[in-house]
């Protein structure tokens, strides 16, 4: 059935559900007997639903059901396909991906049980991770005869560095969730079954920011680290005259001199 997620009466298929919270959309990963496996219709529905996102949508939540958040690709489509049809597939995943990463909305990854190969390559493209202990990482595609193709050779290289890298596509280690929190594949360590609801808290904090600066940091912000430095911080400028000239940047510098807006204080122990 459609949902009033959207612009438009979407329909997401079977192994996807989406369910609203005021200005937040929860999307589930919802193939629990395949551990959550992501083939083609399941690609195809994270593609169609983050390019439909209605405007007043102000962040998105993802995670899994069952008892994992992904346990990779569904290697059954990958069977029987020869080198152009692989590399075509990989694109597909690259164009589904990128409408993550971009997205209109802030996404938070709410990680637990198996985040494996593609599942890995979908958590990278959200901007913050929040990991329960149950969590496992792994980058099985040297044992498969395989090679990352949903973006991971870009995005997780960035996330950990290529040695890191290296190591868990030949050697097939996995990481649990304190080393994948040291590594960095998470920002977020939280206890058992509190991930959804730090998901959404963070959600709901970072939809309280101007609209324009979220806006700003998913779009430039990787763009720029990309960059070459003097080309970077030109962007910089730029992308920063724009975002403190509007109108609620105004009024909430307005606020901070004013002192009715909060200070920055130091973390709890």
């Amino acid at each position: 059935m459609g949902m009033n997620w959207g612009k438009l009466n979407v329909e997401l298929p079977p192994s996807l559900r989406a369910e609203r919270r005021d200005d937040i959309v929860i999307l589930r990963l919802s193939r629990p007997e395949k551990r959550n496996a992501i083939g083609g219709e399941m690609l195809l529905g994270i593609r169609l639903f983050f390019s439909n996102l209605a405007d007043d949508v102000k962040g998105v939540v993802i995670c899994g059901e069952g008892d994992n958040f992904s346990a990779g690709l569904d290697l059954s489509e990958l069977s029987e396909k020869d080198a152009a049809e692989g590399a075509m597939l990989s694109r597909e995943w690259h164009e589904a991906f990128h409408h993550v990463q971009y997205s209109r909305a802030p996404v938070v990854a709410v990680l637990h049980g198996a985040v494996i190969g593609a599942g890995l390559e979908l958590a990278s493209c959200a901007h913050i991770r929040v990991a329960e202990p149950s969590t496992y990482y792994g980058l099985p595609e040297g044992q498969r005869g395989i090679f990352l193709g949903g973006g991971g050779s870009m995005r997780l290289s960035r996330l950990i560095g290529v040695p890191r890298v290296f190591d868990l596509m030949m050697t097939g280690r996995t990481l649990n969730a304190q080393d994948g929190y040291l590594f960095g594949f998470a920002q977020y360590l939280v206890g058992e079954g509190q991930g959804l609801a730090k998901g959404i808290e963070l959600s709901r904090r970072i939809a309280t920011n101007a609209p324009l600066s979220n806006y700003a940091i998913i779009q430039a912000l990787p763009r720029i680290a990309e960059m070459g430095p003097e080309e970077g911080l030109f962007t910089e400028a730029m992308v920063s005259g724009v975002v403190q000239s509007s109108t609620d940047a105004k009024e909430r510098l307005r606020a901070f001199f004013e002192k009715r807006a909060a200070k920055v204080t130091r973390p709890d122990v």
